[in-house]
């Protein structure tokens, strides 16, 4: 991302991240060969659009712990209901949260048992 911002955008924080060979910004036709090729170029599949980058960068922010209201900033959305539009959630994620939940639910029954002896024997597991 350094380089690309060095060697391909426009300079100052109101620069254009991408533009055209004479400094303009992109037409669409001109984008879309340019991203077909980046797109071969890098492995992703022949369906994977510009626009799918959107989806991947919520969804990824939220994994990283980003709340909705810090994915709205990012993506400059006003609404809630445009933000959730491009979030996603996967098994794997499904996982991390349910692991975490049972961390968090070991970690207070821990703290109960040590502070009350009388449930310091083993509970049934029910098998």
């Amino acid at each position: 991302m350094k380089r690309h911002l060095a060697w391909y955008a426009e300079k100052g924080p109101d620069g254009l991240l991408f533009v055209g060979e004479k400094g303009a910004p992109f037409r669409r036709t001109s984008f879309g060969r340019k991203w077909r090729r980046a797109r071969t170029a890098v492995g992703l599949p022949d369906g994977f659009r510009f626009y799918d980058l959107r989806h991947t960068g919520h969804t990824l922010s939220t994994r990283s712990g980003a709340t909705l209201k810090d994915t709205m900033v990012r993506a400059g959305q006003s609404s809630e209901k445009a933000a959730l539009i491009y979030q996603h959630s996967d098994d794997e994620r499904q996982r991390e949260v349910a692991d975490g939940l049972d961390e968090m639910v070991r970690a207070e029954r821990a703290k109960h048992h040590k502070d009350n002896p009388a449930h310091n024997e083993e509970e049934p597991t029910g098998s």
